[in-house]
């Protein structure tokens, strides 16, 4: 559930600054959560339970706190349940268990915690924060996000190699989305002028997404108009070697 940098056996590819960023990341969090990823396996916990709890974790905050505008509660729960993520990664990599299953696992579910999270968002425009514009905002962030997802993992399954990242990915999606609800949940607590982050950050995020959903489609057209014209070309060479 939270940045690309554990995934069960389905490696990723990011661009050089995040590469860097991911590379001292998982340092950090590999010293950090190797002892308790250890302690739960010494329990007889799995990875696939690990990520199970994680997600619902998420889902709950998400769902519980955000439609009735508790922004700052539903984030501090939601950031509880993200490190899963690198949990149950770690838990397999100890066990030797890296599988197809453990990264479908984690990419299935991931989806499902960013429809909470975004969800939770247009819940509450459409109830009591009364603003349809930005209810309409968090369903396009939703619903884009989804998207930019699938015409990755549709591209690979045609034998592309979609080699795009994108402007804003799914980590960039849940910071800036987590860091900007919490900041704005401090309202709350009598920050004044500080709920408007949320509503930048949710235009921020489509807008990205948008940019990225166009720069995946683009890419997956070039590439599949590319391994086209090769299949013909060597089609074309095995006849006028024949």
């Amino acid at each position: 559930m939270g940045p690309p940098v554990a995934s069960r056996g389905h490696p990723v590819t990011p661009t050089v600054g995040k590469a860097m960023l991911n590379k001292y990341a998982r340092a950090f969090f590999t010293r950090v959560l190797t002892p308790f990823a250890a302690f739960l396996i010494r329990r007889g916990v799995s990875p696939d339970t690990v990520t199970l709890i994680g997600t619902a974790g998420v889902v709950a905050g998400a769902l519980v706190f955000y439609p009735r505008g508790e922004f700052f509660w539903g984030t501090v729960v939601i950031t509880l349940f993200v490190f899963s993520d690198l949990v149950d990664g770690n838990m397999a990599r100890q066990l030797g268990r890296s599988s197809r299953w453990g990264a479908f696992l984690d990419s299935t579910l991931d989806r499902v915690a960013d429809g909470a999270v975004f969800g939770g968002f247009a819940l509450w425009y459409a109830g009591s924060g009364d603003n349809n514009a930005l209810c309409a905002v968090s369903i396009f962030c939703l619903a884009s996000g989804q998207v930019v997802s699938y015409t990755k993992a549709r591209g690979e399954s045609i034998g592309l190699p979609v080699a795009v990242n994108g402007l804003v990915e799914r980590a960039e999606r849940l910071v800036i989305s987590l860091v900007a609800a919490g900041l704005a949940g401090l309202h709350a607590f009598g920050v004044p002028g500080i709920q408007y982050l949320l509503p930048i950050a949710l235009w921020a995020v489509a807008v990205g997404s948008l940019v990225t959903l166009v720069q995946r489609v683009v890419t997956v057209r070039r590439e599949s108009a590319e391994a086209e014209a090769a299949e013909q070309q060597q089609a074309q060479g095995s006849e006028a070697a024949q």
